[in-house]
C-alpha cells in the first residue's frame, strides 16, 4: 500500500461509509500509508489520515486501473486510485477521518507493533516487561494481547505456543517472555510479504502450520486438541499438541 500510494495524488477517492460518504478525497496526496499492529493508517499531506481496521473479514487490494475486482462491489467501503495504482478496501467495518496529530485515541493504548521498522532492543524489552506484567495470565491470552504487542492473531498465538513446547493455558511465568517476543516478531516478518500465513517455513499445503487447524501434530503425528479460551467477544479456539506441549 506504501509502494502503490506514498508520493501520489489520488484521482480517485471513495469512501462507501455511512459516517464518511460525503468525504471525496481526490486530489489530495498522500504521504506514507503505516501499519500499527492490525490497525492501517493511510496518512495525506494536509495533516489527515485515513484509519482502517480489517476486523476479521476485512481486506485492501491492489489493482491495475480497469482491472476486475475479486471481491463483489457491495463489499467495497474505500476506492483510492491514482494513475498507475487502485486500492480498494473491502468490508472495512472500521473506517475514521481524522487529524493525523490525533491517532493516538486509535492506537495510542498498542504495546510495541512488532513489525515497526525502527524495532530495536528499547521495543523488544518494552514487549516483555508488558507481556510479563501478570505472570500468572495464561500465555494464550497475553500474546493476543493487543496492548501487550501489536500484531499477533490467533493463528501466530497457536504456533508460537507450539514452537515454545507449551500449552496456551500456560502461565506467562512459566515461559522465556524473551524468546517468546522473538518468535512473535520472527514469524509476522517470515510472512510479511506473502498471502500466506506459514510457521514451518513451507508453502506446501497441509505443512505450513505445526497444529492449527490440524487434526494431527505436524511433528509428532499425535492428535491435536482443541478448547476454547477466554472470555465473551475474546473468546479463541485455542490448539495444541499434548506430547509436544505439555
Amino acid at each position: 500500500m506504501h509502494e502503490a500510494l506514498a508520493g501520489q495524488v489520488l484521482t480517485r477517492g471513495e469512501l462507501r461509509h455511512p459516517r464518511l460518504s460525503t468525504l471525496d478525497l481526490a486530489g489530495r496526496g498522500v504521504r506514507e500509508v503505516r501499519p500499527a499492529g492490525k490497525h492501517l493508517l493511510i496518512r495525506f499531506d494536509d495533516g489527515q489520515t485515513l484509519h482502517s481496521h480489517l476486523r476479521m473479514d476485512g481486506a485492501w487490494h491492489l489493482y491495475s486501473p480497469g482491472a476486475r475486482w475479486r471481491r463483489p462491489a457491495h463489499q467495497v467501503r474505500a476506492v483510492l486510485g491514482t494513475a498507475e495504482r487502485v486500492a480498494v478496501g473491502f468490508n472495512l467495518h472500521d473506517l475514521r477521518w481524522l487529524p493525523t496529530s490525533a491517532e493516538s485515541r486509535l492506537v495510542g493504548h498498542l504495546g510495541p507493533d512488532l513489525l515497526a521498522p525502527e524495532w530495536g532492543d528499547e521495543h523488544a524489552a518494552e514487549a516483555v516487561r508488558r507481556l510479563t506484567a501478570d505472570p500468572d495470565r495464561e500465555l494464550g491470552l497475553a500474546l493476543l494481547d493487543q496492548t501487550v504487542m501489536a500484531g499477533v492473531g490467533n493463528l501466530y498465538k497457536t504456533e508460537v505456543c507450539f514452537l515454545l513446547g507449551r500449552s496456551p493455558w500456560t502461565p506467562v511465568a512459566e515461559v522465556d517472555a524473551a524468546q517468546a517476543v522473538r518468535l512473535c516478531r520472527e514469524l509476522l516478518l517470515r510472512n510479511a510479504w506473502h498471502p500466506e500465513q506459514s510457521t514451518t517455513k513451507s508453502l506446501r499445503r497441509g505443512t505450513q502450520h505445526w497444529v492449527y487447524g490440524r487434526r494431527t501434530c505436524l511433528r509428532c503425528g499425535g492428535p491435536v486438541r482443541r478448547g476454547a479460551q477466554g472470555d465473551g467477544v475474546e473468546a479463541r479456539v485455542a490448539y495444541h499438541c499434548p506430547n509436544c506441549q505439555p
